[in-house]
């Protein structure tokens, strides 16, 4: 993967820096696997904004990802890797042996050819999904389940990745992208490597228009907005706007909002870090 500086030939392109797309095989999507995506514009059903800053963008098609890796025991090639516009990382169309078609989250080194497997027979390989308790110890693992049979939820993101750090009967320990250490079920899946696209962090938009196509508006600062519209809102002047907050008064910046009595705290052996 690579990622490209262009030419400064207009001001919008003076900064820009463009995924080089070297891992992309296929730019058409599979018909059978898309599905329509409605756009809210952060309205709920009554019409009312309750997520400002959203609205406009690209009409975008979902893509139906299977996360749950539940066709276990069957072979499937890899048949292509393409570019997904609602998510950060590629995805691989796989082609199971009895015909059926899938999109899978395409981990780092995945090749067009390849054949992947899920189940516990698999083996410990780039783009094999696992249960947790057949995974050897310090293996770079994504796209983990919290529940068994719950499909992945966590270190789906470009370039993420989790390890496997120990193994103590029913659960396993395992270490976060966000640096939390915590134990999760031994049966719950996992797939063996990391995400693909990891340059997407490298990636500079070049000009704010790009952001409005990307379906997020302009985003005003609260400091600068009235007392009426936020806690941080009002004075006379540049007036710093006091603590860091949130525009319903919960403090930012360092401030823990996760409950103290949640069922799963014990389930967290380190804490991430600030």
């Amino acid at each position: 993967m690579s990622v490209r500086k262009l030419k400064p030939i207009t001001p919008g392109q003076r900064f820009r820096v463009v995924n080089g797309f070297d891992a992309i095989t296929e730019s058409k999507p599979e018909k059978s696997l898309l599905a329509p995506l409605k756009k809210s514009g952060g309205r709920n059903n009554q019409g009312k904004m309750t997520a400002k800053f959203r609205g406009g963008g690209h009409k975008r098609r979902y893509r139906v990802i299977d996360f749950k890796r539940d066709k276990q025991g069957v072979v499937a090639e890899v048949s292509s890797i393409q570019y997904d516009p609602n998510r950060t990382a590629f995805i691989a169309l796989l082609q199971y042996t009895d015909g059926e078609k899938r999109y899978v989250i395409a981990q780092n080194g995945l090749q067009v050819g390849q054949k992947v497997q899920s189940g516990e027979k698999a083996a410990p390989e780039i783009g094999n999904a696992l249960p947790l308790s057949q995974i050897p110890l310090g293996t770079i693992i994504s796209c983990i389940e919290l529940r068994p049979g719950q499909g992945a939820v966590m270190a789906r993101s470009a370039g993420t990745f989790a390890q496997l750090m120990a193994k103590d009967g029913k659960f396993v320990t395992v270490k976060l992208p966000s640096g939390e250490t915590r134990m999760i079920l031994a049966n719950c899946l996992a797939t063996i490597g990391a995400v693909s696209n990891s340059d997407h962090q490298l990636l500079v938009s070049g000009k704010a228009g790009r952001s409005r196509w990307l379906g997020r508006r302009p985003r005003t600062r609260p400091v600068v907005m009235n007392p009426v519209d936020h806690p941080m809102g009002g004075g006379e002047g540049r007036a710093s706007g006091g603590h860091p907050r949130s525009k319903n008064g919960i403090p930012a910046k360092g401030f823990r909002t996760r409950s103290k009595t949640k069922d799963s705290n014990r389930y967290i052996v380190e804490r991430r870090k600030k």
